[in-house]
């Protein structure tokens, strides 16, 4: 299996993928996200999990930003992350968090937020966002979800809180309904 950078060729099976991982009408909805996160974050990356030809695990990280006291702060999101059904536990996710965080540090991204399972993203050194003193974009998003990788280009005097970019809300993928 081989971790690489997604590209056009890729976005068919991206959507297919992203669909069967999430399920019903809500793998549809994170399906059509990925597209429009696309459409509208020109600098997004997202890496696929290649195993000869078949794509089985894509993972998405977009520029938001971080509402800080002294001005805004390009970050990035971590969302979505899905692996084929059939090939999960397999540590696919992890091999394509692992080279997201990687690629990421190279280009000296401060923080890396995402809402997801404490127990699977702790394991990469995600913690709880409001213990380093940030601030969710949402009441919808249990405090426990709401989580961030401080990376070296992290100061302390980063706080503040995560503002989304819009088509995470045209979607109304925030939170918990």
């Amino acid at each position: 299996m081989q971790i690489r950078a997604e590209t056009p060729a890729d976005h068919p099976a991206v959507g297919r993928l992203v669909e069967l991982a999430f399920g019903g009408d809500h793998g549809r909805v994170v399906a059509e996200l990925v597209t429009a996160l696309r459409r509208d974050d020109p600098n997004f990356q997202a890496f696929v999990a290649d195993d000869g030809g078949e794509v089985v695990g894509h993972v998405m990280f977009t520029r938001n930003l971080l509402d800080a006291p002294e001005r805004l702060i390009p970050v990035q999101v971590l969302s979505p992350l899905a692996v084929s059904p059939g090939r999960q536990r397999e540590g696919i996710g992890k091999a394509l968090i692992a080279y997201g965080i990687t690629e990421l540090t190279r280009r000296n991204v401060p923080l890396i937020f995402l809402e997801g399972d404490p127990a699977y993203y702790s394991k990469w050194g995600f913690v709880p966002g409001h213990t380093l003193d940030f601030r969710k974009p949402s009441l919808r998003i249990p405090d426990p979800g709401f989580q961030v990788m401080p990376l070296p280009g992290y100061r302390p005097e980063m706080t503040g809180t995560l503002v989304y970019l819009h088509t995470f809300w045209d979607y109304d993928c925030v939170g918990l309904r």
